[in-house]
């Protein structure tokens, strides 16, 4: 069994360019075809990571007020994929930094989520509104301080 976390980041942004403003490294960054991206980084860092371009996008995920609903349109994912068994802390923290660095690098529109039906956070014209505080930020001590923009 797995987890697997999605940010969605709205628009139409080179898969490329999110790769490497997520892992600038270019030993970790994502390769492959466009419009699909991979990289195993479990040893490194406990997860893979795709990243993948889209289009006529829709999210449909419980939020902290019932269901919430976005159609991006054009879209561009960042999967992250963790072992349940070894989704440790560490995990965790290493994906909200490179979700950090993709959110500080550019103003997309965006929406993270957990196994596709949990919301996490949402960021729309900037504004930052985390969901699910109680059942899962407050679960990773120093993730709330990760992710503040």
């Amino acid at each position: 069994m797995a987890l697997e976390y999605e940010l969605s980041l709205a628009g139409e942004t080179p898969v490329e360019q999110v790769a490497e403003r997520a892992l600038p490294d270019a030993d970790e960054r994502p390769t492959g075809t466009p419009p699909l991206l991979s990289a195993d980084l479990y040893a490194r860092y406990g997860f893979g990571v795709t990243v993948l371009a889209d289009s006529d996008g829709y999210l449909e995920v419980q939020a902290d007020d019932g269901r919430w609903e976005w159609e991006p349109g054009a879209y561009v994912s960042l999967t992250f994929r963790m072992d349940k068994d070894t989704a440790a802390q560490r995990s965790v923290i290493n994906m909200l930094t490179v979700i950090r660095r993709v959110l500080a690098t550019g103003p997309e529109d965006a929406a993270l989520t957990l196994n596709g039906n949990e919301l996490l956070f949402t960021r729309f014209d900037g504004n930052l509104v985390k969901h699910n505080h109680a059942d899962w930020w407050s679960t990773y001590p120093g993730a709330d301080d990760l992710i503040t923009e």
